[in-house]
């Protein structure tokens, strides 16, 4: 069903460029699927500080840098720092650490690029 419907949004993408952008056509969607996104948010455990702070800087991230991922990006960094400063490094799936490390290079990249010239 998913590559029925890709290869469908493939055809028409032309015409929807067409028509000005992808933004206004795309705003309802995005604005329902953040409502469906945000009614988990009760399930988040806000008294636990390591749990509820990445979670907390996930969802702030996202809107404040125009970015999922950069969003995203701050949650993993800060759950893999918290835990690192609790002392629960071992808790700490391998994972997350390569992510972490990744999304720090992201992070980093444009400075560096920006020194070497």
């Amino acid at each position: 069903m998913v590559g029925v419907l890709f290869l469908a949004s493939a055809f028409f993408s032309p015409v929807i460029a067409m028509v000005g952008g992808a933004l206004p056509i795309t705003a309802g969607a995005l604005i329902i699927v953040g409502f469906l996104m945000m009614g988990t948010v009760r399930e988040i455990p806000w008294g636990d500080f390591e749990n509820a702070f990445p979670a907390f800087l996930t969802i702030v991230g996202i809107p404040l840098t125009y970015n999922i991922s950069y969003g995203i990006g701050l949650g993993f960094i800060s759950y893999v720092l918290i835990k690192l400063f609790h002392g629960k490094a071992k808790e700490i799936h391998w994972l997350m650490w390569v992510v972490s490390a990744l999304f720090i290079l992201t992070f980093v990249q444009p400075l560096i690029q920006k020194m070497l010239g």
